[in-house]
């Protein structure tokens, strides 16, 4: 057992304040990607603007997820960060 808590304390606590990290609010890059995607399902505009709506959003995605693999605050949001990268490449790749 106390092997399993010192495995999830590595995981989970941060190495910037010693806290438990599993979620933060969001910072200015997913913001912008929220915003971004947003507008662009709303709007729905066509041609240059909807490209352009579409590629500022996957920027800021990409902004947000490599700046958590570089700068994450413990390993869990550092993977995550990952994950989050690779499956929405995967995504524009053969997806949506």
């Amino acid at each position: 057992m106390e092997r399993l808590r010192r495995a999830l304390d590595w995981t989970f606590r941060s190495r910037v304040d010693g806290r438990i990290t599993i979620a933060q609010w969001p910072n200015l890059p997913l913001w912008l990607f929220l915003g971004l995607a947003a507008a662009g399902r709303i709007l729905a505009p066509a041609g240059g603007a909807g490209t352009a709506l579409r590629v500022a959003a996957d920027l800021a995605f990409a902004w947000w997820a490599l700046d958590e693999v570089l700068r994450g605050v413990n390993p869990w949001r550092r993977v995550l960060g990952a994950a989050a990268l690779a499956g929405y490449a995967l995504l524009r790749l053969w997806g949506s």
